[in-house]
């Protein structure tokens, strides 16, 4: 048995497929004991993606393991493909487990994902479950630019929400925004606390965008096989992060479950609720708070 042994092959747009794992009751791959692996990527469900143009492909993150980046290259090959290039969203762990399967193909990251992942060397290697080797990027974009797979014409494009080195795939033919991280069902990761104003601001900047479809890296495995979320998830994700914020303010605000704080967005549509959130919403709140905390004692 693999890790990779209930991967779900998706299909959500021409040119596009999605690997899936995760969101599965009782179901853990790496142990009983807590670690990333199972308490973030599987249990609130992954999916990477791949732009396929003939014999070429973009792969957008390697997923959670080595055996999961196995289960994506031969279901690449299966699909004809001979030439990939690997892009990373961003620098954690759930998105660049598996480089080292794609160590012969060129790996592209922008130049904060490159720094961070330099910088957390030693964590990925003593991490549980451990990632060694970590692969690095070969190629570091420091600036927006347009690459092509096959015929398709693919934007990268950098974000600073979910973490400061966000970087997402904009489809210009079929205006599909590939998110990675930057966006997700049923709401956002806060990793970086102290940065919520900052991702503010490029939600507003996202949302220029004229999308007619999102693929996040954690959503719903209907939706997404189905052809994506629509631009409803930007103001969901705005307006769950200013909900955190007013949660410094409001202690009951603070107290409310997470089905009842995103309750406006599930009626619309915009969002799924998913029960596994709730244990990240717990979490973003207290380190929201935490992080006022400390911005008053550095204040006395």
């Amino acid at each position: 048995m693999t890790k990779a042994d209930t991967m779900r092959l998706l299909r959500p747009a021409p040119n596009v497929l999605g690997f899936y794992d995760g969101r599965i009751d009782g179901l853990r791959l790496h142990g009983p004991q807590p670690n990333w692996l199972d308490d973030g990527g599987f249990t609130l469900g992954t999916c990477s993606y791949a732009i396929v143009s003939g014999a070429e492909a973009l792969v957008y993150d390697t997923h959670m393991s080595l055996d999961h980046a196995r289960w994506i290259r031969s279901a690449l090959e299966a699909e004809g493909v001979r030439e990939i290039r690997v892009i990373l969203s961003h620098h954690h762990l759930d998105h660049i487990a598996g480089n080292a399967v794609f160590e012969d193909c060129e790996i592209i990251a922008n130049a904060a994902t490159a720094a961070a992942m330099e910088a957390g060397l030693d964590d990925a290697r003593t991490t549980d479950p451990p990632i060694d080797p970590v692969v690095m990027p070969t190629t570091v974009c420091d600036r927006e630019t347009v690459v092509t797979v096959g015929g398709v014409q693919v934007a990268l494009m950098s974000f600073d929400i979910h973490s400061h080195d966000g970087l997402c795939l904009w489809l210009l033919d079929s205006r599909t925004l590939f998110a990675g991280d930057t966006l997700e069902d049923t709401c956002t990761y806060v990793a970086e606390p102290g940065r919520l104003e900052i991702h503010l601001q490029d939600l507003a900047r996202m949302a220029e965008l004229d999308i007619a479809a999102i693929l996040p890296n954690h959503g719903a495995e209907a939706r997404i096989a189905a052809g994506g979320y629509g631009s409803g998830l930007i103001g969901a994700t705005e307006a769950y992060i200013r909900r955190l914020l007013a949660c410094r303010d409001d202690p009951v605000l603070a107290a409310t479950p997470l089905k009842d704080v995103v309750a406006e967005e599930c009626a619309a549509g915009d969002v799924i609720y998913h029960p596994a959130y709730e244990t990240v919403h717990t979490r973003n709140v207290e380190a929201v708070l935490s992080t006022q905390s400390g911005r008053q004692e550095a204040g006395r």
